[in-house]
Parts: C-alpha cells; sequence; structure tokens
C-alpha cells in the first residue's frame, strides 16, 4: 500500500525556495507504480472471490449429483390411504408397490379398572398394608390370570396415613405398567387404573396385603385391589384389554397395539377406527421426490454454468469485462460442463442424453426442464436410475449423467484440482504484489529522506550565499556613500 510522505516544514527557510513542494512532488514519482500493483491487487482479490464461489457452486453440484446417485431415492415408495380417518399408512423403501385392503374389526385398548365405591374426597385415609402390580392377560371371564413373561411384581408400600391422592402418586412413581388417576363425580371421587399400553397381554392384576387382616373386602386397602379370580372386589372392570383386529387382503391380524408393523413389508398401518368397509391402501414409488431431486439437480448446474459464464463475459455496453474474462481456467471449466451435458451415456438402453428425460440444453449454456418429458420418464424408473447412477470403472462411458458430474466435481475441487491450484496461484501473486508493494514503498521512502538531506544542504548553502551577498551589497553601499560625501 503507498504511503503518505511526512511533511517537509524547515526546508527553504534558509534559501526561500519552495522545496517542501519540489522533495513531495519527486516522491510522489517515485511512488506512482504503486497505483497500478494496487489495481492489480484488487483484480486479484476479486479473482480469488470468484473461484471461491466457484468452488461453493461445484460443492453444491456434487451434492445434487450424489442425491440422484443415491440407491434409496430410486426405491423410495409412497402410500396413500382411501380413508385416512379410519386408517392411516406410510412407508419405507421397502414396500412394494400394490394395493391392500384392511378392515377394522376392532381397536385395540387398554385395561381399565375403577374403584367400586366412592371415596368422599381424595384427602381420605385409604388403609396401610401392601400393594402388588402384575402385568398379563385375563381370561374372557376374567377369573384366571397369565402373568406376562419377562414381567415381574411391583411393590408398593402404603402407610396408614396415605391418602388417596398420594397412593395414586405412588403409584405413578413406580412405573409398574400402570397409571392411577382420581376421577370426580355427582357421587365422589373414585380411583381410576390403567395399562399403560394396550393388548391382552399388558392387562393387570393388583392384589392387597391389607394391615387388617382381609385382603377381599371393601375396606380398608383392600378397596384398591382388582384381583377377580381372589374373589377382591374393591375395583371394578370398566374396560378390559384387547388386541386390535383387522383384515389385510382377507387375512386375519391380531394386533397388541394400534399400530401394525410387519403384516406388510414395509408399511406402517395406524389403525384409527372400526371401518364397515375395507380402506384400500395404495403403495407406488415415490416419483414426486425423483422430480424435486432432478429439479434440485439442474437448480445447482444452472447457478454454476450461470456464474461462470457472467464471471467471463465482456459488456459490450459498459466496455467491460468480468473478473475472470480471458481466464483460461474458468473457460475450461465452462467447457468441461458443457461437453458433460451434452455427451451421451450408455447406462441405458432407454435415456441416452439427458433430453431424453426433458432436461434441454439451452443456448446460454443453462438447463431447461420440459415438465411433460420429465414426468414421463419417471414413469420407468429403472431406466432413469441407471441413466443418472450407473457406475463401470472399466469403461466410463457407462456412468451414468449424475455420476459423471459428481466425479468432475471431485476432479476440480481435489487437492490438485483446477479451482484449488488456480486460487493457490492467484493466492501467491497476491502475496508477490504485497512484496512489490512494500520494495516501492522503501525505495521511496529511502529516495525522500536522501533528497531531504541534499536539499536541507542546498538550503544551507544558500543561505550562507545570500548573508554574503547581503553584506557585501550594504559594503558597496557605505563605499558609494563615503565617496560622495
Amino acid at each position: 500500500m503507498a504511503t503518505t510522505s511526512p511533511a517537509i516544514t524547515s526546508l527553504g527557510v534558509g534559501s526561500g525556495l519552495d522545496l517542501n513542494s519540489i522533495v513531495t512532488k519527486l516522491v510522489a514519482v517515485e511512488r506512482q507504480p504503486l497505483t497500478q500493483m494496487q489495481a492489480k491487487a484488487d483484480t486479484l482479490q476479486t479473482q480469488v472471490s470468484s473461484f471461491g464461489q466457484i468452488s461453493s457452486l461445484f460443492s453444491a453440484l456434487q451434492d445434487a449429483s450424489n442425491a440422484l446417485d443415491d440407491p434409496t431415492l430410486w426405491s423410495k415408495s409412497t402410500a396413500t390411504s382411501s380413508d385416512g380417518t379410519a386408517v392411516s399408512v406410510t412407508s419405507a423403501s421397502s414396500a412394494a408397490a400394490g394395493n391392500y385392503a384392511v378392515t377394522v374389526q376392532s381397536l385395540a385398548s387398554s385395561q381399565t379398572a375403577a374403584s367400586s365405591t366412592p371415596y368422599a374426597a381424595s384427602t381420605d385415609i385409604v388403609g396401610a398394608g401392601t400393594l402388588s402390580i402384575d402385568i398379563g392377560s385375563w381370561n374372557t371371564a376374567q377369573n384366571a390370570f397369565t402373568a406376562k413373561t419377562g414381567t415381574t411384581t411391583v411393590s408398593i408400600d402404603i402407610s396408614a396415613t396415605d391418602t388417596l391422592a398420594s397412593v395414586r402418586d405412588k403409584i405413578n412413581a413406580t412405573g409398574s405398567g400402570v397409571t392411577a388417576s382420581l376421577v370426580t363425580d355427582s357421587t365422589g371421587v373414585r380411583l381410576a387404573l390403567s395399562s399403560t399400553s394396550t393388548g391382552v397381554s399388558n392387562g393387570f392384576r393388583i392384589t392387597a396385603a391389607d394391615a387388617d387382616g382381609n385382603n377381599t373386602d371393601a375396606s380398608g386397602l383392600s378397596r384398591v385391589a382388582f384381583d377377580p379370580s381372589s374373589g377382591a372386589a374393591g375395583m371394578q372392570s370398566v374396560q378390559a384389554a384387547a388386541d386390535a383386529a383387522a383384515t389385510v387382503n382377507g387375512i386375519a391380524i391380531a394386533s397388541p397395539s394400534n399400530t401394525i408393523t410387519g403384516a406388510v413389508d414395509g408399511l406402517t398401518i395406524q389403525l384409527q377406527k372400526v371401518s364397515s368397509t375395507p380402506v384400500n391402501l395404495s403403495v407406488a414409488s415415490d416419483t414426486a421426490t425423483v422430480t424435486k431431486t432432478v429439479q434440485s439437480f439442474v437448480a445447482a448446474y444452472n447457478a454454476l454454468s450461470s456464474y461462470i459464464a457472467n464471471q467471463t463475459k465482456y459488456d459490450d455496453v459498459a466496455k467491460q469485462g468480468g473478473p475472470l474474462q480471458g481466464d483460461s481456467a474458468a473457460t475450461g471449466l465452462q467447457s468441461q460442463l458443457r461437453s458433460l451435458l451434452g455427451a451421451e451415456s450408455s447406462a441405458s438402453s432407454t435415456f441416452s442424453r439427458l433430453s431424453d428425460m426433458g432436461l434441454q440444453v439451452q443456448r446460454d449454456g443453462t438447463i431447461s426442464v420440459d415438465q411433460t418429458k420429465l414426468t414421463a420418464a419417471t414413469s420407468n424408473l429403472s431406466e432413469m436410475k441407471k441413466a443418472f447412477s450407473a457406475s463401470d470403472y472399466s469403461n466410463p462411458t457407462n456412468n451414468g449423467f449424475a455420476r459423471r458430474f459428481s466425479t468432475l466435481a471431485s476432479q476440480v475441487l481435489g487437492v490438485d484440482g483446477t479451482v484449488t491450484t488456480h486460487t493457490a496461484s492467484l493466492q501467491s501473486l497476491i502475496t508477490t504484489n504485497t512484496a512489490d508493494q512494500a520494495a516501492v514503498n522503501a525505495r521511496a521512502d529511502t529516495f525522500q529522506q536522501r533528497l531531504i538531506a541534499q536539499y536541507t544542504t542546498l538550503d544551507s548553502n544558500l543561505a550562507q550565499l545570500n548573508s554574503i551577498s547581503s553584506y557585501v551589497t550594504q559594503q558597496l553601499a557605505l563605499m558609494s556613500k563615503s565617496t560622495t560625501g
């Protein structure tokens, strides 16, 4: 960068000459090369920024190309329901295209029991003892209980001071598979118990070891017990645990949950309500996502192509070229992109060119999408997949279009790639330019000091000559006066 010469205030005092202005102008001439150097530095920095943007746009194109090269894109499916209020559905990539008729006979439910006799208030004392909770299944008559495999009995100690509310809280704190709540009606407060999971195997039995010595009467802690098989009637059954019952293409399905997985590979079926007529579930290839991914690729390519074109063009109106006009690296990248865009591929026997799938090359080098043609192409996803993502290391002409663009991006962005090496070269030129500017400034500073020293001597000498001249003039004047007198 240029430096400002320090003000020279003492020069010319002795001689009366404007030596300060002379030195300043001579030093300015010495610094004149800096103007061109600074302009070059600005140009180089702009070019570095331009290649930084090209790098970013190439990276975006690579991401868009990789998305088309992703095998999961082409295996995705979408599922719809003819009545989502009765049966809803989601699909995974493994779901096979087809139609499935689902009829819901009953929904899965959790077991619920409530106090046979209400309490006056939630602050009522329940009675001391121990409650034991088991998870399992009841038979239809609810006179036989079978514990669920893998579960253990949960015991809860109830003290003589525990209220109905604190018993509720202790049950909820155990995580036993049973939740408790208090329900108030016109007759008082009832304890309501529900299994946390639906299904026959997730019912519950609650037994009481009552401190009053009677574990099945309706007094004390036994009022909280639910065990019809032993005669404990403190809690009455409100709803029995039940599995969901449905048919899929006429095949009976039972599920402990209203969410059914595994009945149809890749489908998750959610039962919402009982249906009197079959609900049709339709599974088809996810062409919408494929179309969106192709459009994203086109947008990424167009952004890169348009940017390079803008950076390398010459504006006839402004009579000014873009920052990268004449840059061989930039124009080389532009040529590579256009070459790939117009090249054929043997990957697919149906789509040998991008234009066969509706991706039309425009005069400005960008791509326009013929939506009708692209939609038609998505009806043949197997060939479309080959056209974009096929890989053949022995014969690159068999590689898909997306794989080709991804490979190009990897090459130009790599350690030895065009973008990387050219950017490094520009940075090197900026470093050299900075050093050259510093050298010019140093040389100008030295020149200035030399001029100051020389003109200081000149000023001193002229001051002495002026003094002598003045003295001689005075003496001559005196001698002339003496002679005439």
